[in-house]
C-alpha cells in the first residue's frame, strides 16, 4: 500500500492508471476509521480496480467552537485497517497543501444545505462541498462511496456531482450500527460509559417514528411526536432537531406520501450524535 501526502503525486498516480483503463475508486474519510468505514472500503473494492482512501481532517468544515483540535487522529490504526482491507493508496494531504496561502474558492449549494445541519452549522457544508470537489479533482475517481449515516451530506454531494458534471458514480452505503443499534461514528469515542448507554435512544426514537408510519400514520407532526416521546424519557439528551423529509430534496414534509427520511440529531453532554432512517409507507391492500 502506498502512502501519498502530496497533491501532485496523487494526481499523477491516478492519471496513469486511468490512461491504462483502470477504474479508480475513492472513499473520502477524516480518519479514525471504524467498521462503518471498513464496510465502505469493502463495497468499494467490488466496484473498482484501484482504491484510494483519503484521510484528511478537513478544517474548513469545523466551526470556531467545534472539536477540530481534539478530533481523533489514530493514523497508525487507520493505515493498518486500510492495508488489511487491500487499499492501494492512503492519501493523507496536509491542510497547508489543500488550502495554500491565497486559497479563496468556496463551493456552496444554497438550497439543499439551507436546513437541518446547514442551519445549525452554517460553515459545515461549504467546507464539505469544497473539500470533496478538491478530492475529486485530485484523485479523479470513477466511483466514490459515502455512508448513509450523514444523509444530508450524501445528498449534497450527489447534487454537487450532478450540477458540476463531475462524472463520478456516487454510491451511498447503508449505515453500519453497533449491536444495540447505535450508528457507528468516529465521535462515539467521546461518550462516557453511561452516555454510551443513553446514546442508543436516538436510534430507538427513529424506529418509533418508522413504526407509526408502518402502522399507517401519515401526519408528519404525529411522527415527530412519536420520535420526541422516546427521547424525552432521557433527561440527559437534548434534541437539536427531529425531521421528516423528502429523501431527494431534504425539504420537510407535512404528510407521508410514499418514501421519507427521518432525521435526528441530539446532544449528550458535549457529544453530538446524528442518525436517520429511510421509511416507505406500506401499500394499502385493495379489496
Amino acid at each position: 500500500m502506498k502512502i501519498i501526502r502530496s497533491l501532485t503525486p496523487m494526481a499523477a498516480w491516478s492519471e496513469q492508471l486511468r490512461r491504462e483503463g483502470v477504474r479508480v475508486g475513492l472513499v473520502p474519510t477524516m480518519g479514525a476509521l471504524h467498521d462503518g468505514h471498513r464496510a465502505l472500503i469493502r463495497a468499494a473494492r467490488l466496484r473498482c480496480d484501484a482504491l484510494v482512501v483519503s484521510i484528511f481532517v478537513n478544517p474548513a468544515q469545523f466551526g470556531p467552537q467545534e472539536d477540530l483540535a481534539k478530533y481523533p487522529r489514530p493514523i497508525a490504526h487507520d493505515r493498518a485497517m486500510c492495508r488489511k482491507e487491500g487499499v492501494d493508496v492512503c492519501f493523507e494531504p496536509t491542510a497547508e497543501a489543500m488550502y495554500p496561502k491565497g486559497f479563496q474558492t468556496v463551493v456552496t449549494l444554497p438550497t439543499i444545505a439551507r436546513r437541518w445541519e446547514g442551519e445549525i452549522r452554517p460553515h459545515h457544508f461549504p467546507g464539505v462541498a469544497t473539500v470533496v470537489t478538491k478530492l475529486f479533482g485530485i484523485v479523479r475517481p470513477q466511483v466514490a462511496l459515502f455512508g448513509q449515516k450523514d444523509f444530508q451530506q450524501s445528498a449534497l454531494v450527489q447534487q454537487l456531482v450532478k450540477d458540476l458534471n463531475l462524472g463520478v458514480e456516487m454510491v451511498v452505503c447503508p449505515t453500519v450500527r453497533e449491536t444495540d443499534g447505535l450508528a457507528m461514528s468516529s465521535r462515539n469515542v467521546y461518550l462516557s460509559l453511561e452516555d454510551r448507554k443513553r446514546a442508543v435512544t436516538l436510534y430507538k426514537s427513529l424506529r418509533a417514528g418508522a413504526e407509526v408510519i408502518r402502522r399507517g400514520v401519515t401526519d408528519g407532526k404525529a411522527v415527530q411526536l412519536a420520535m420526541a416521546h422516546v427521547l424525552k424519557k432521557e433527561p440527559a439528551i437534548t434534541i437539536d432537531y427531529l425531521a421528516l423529509c423528502d429523501p431527494s430534496t431534504l425539504e420537510p414534509l407535512c404528510d407521508v406520501t410514499s418514501r421519507v427520511v427521518l432525521l435526528g440529531v441530539v446532544r449528550i453532554g458535549s457529544v453530538r450524535l446524528i442518525d436517520n432512517l429511510l421509511v416507505t409507507l406500506p401499500r394499502r391492500s385493495s379489496k
